[in-house]
């Protein structure tokens, strides 16, 4: 029986496993979305609700315990600032798993681990006849 069996290993030693998932929760708060393999998502989501959920509370304590984990500042800043107002209202549940099918290689199973209420990407400018992209119009300076 597997009681009590914390997280998986991964195939990783144990500093590689925790500086991987380290890494990979501090890329998903820095571009709100990333792509691995199901069982990398699941470890990293878990890791990811927790420094949110420390980011809602505040406090120099707090912003400690996030620097364990997430060694950018901008990032951090990010947490303590942004995702704390977005996700003020919400009792959990900030991230999501969207499945992608199978990688070609070796054909694991691929996931799309990004945050909820995430704003949505900006469209690419329309093409003219010519084929180029229509050139975007600069501020007026006044």
């Amino acid at each position: 029986m597997r009681h009590k069996v914390g997280q998986r290993k991964l195939h990783r030693t144990t500093s590689h496993r925790l500086a991987m998932l380290n890494n990979m929760v501090t890329s998903l708060l820095e571009h709100q979305a990333i792509r691995t393999t199901v069982p990398k998502a699941k470890e990293a989501r878990k890791i990811a609700e927790r420094i949110i959920t420390l980011g809602k509370k505040g406090g120099l304590s707090n912003v400690r315990l996030a620097a364990r984990t997430v060694k950018n500042r901008e990032v951090l800043q990010k947490v303590f600032g942004e995702y704390k107002e977005r996700y003020a209202n919400r009792p959990g549940g900030y991230t999501r798993m969207i499945r992608l099918g199978f990688r070609r290689g070796d054909a694991a199973e691929m996931v799309l681990l990004e945050l909820v209420d995430r704003p949505a990407t900006q469209p690419a400018p329309a093409a003219t006849e010519g084929g180029e992209a229509a050139p975007a119009e600069a501020p007026k300076a006044e």
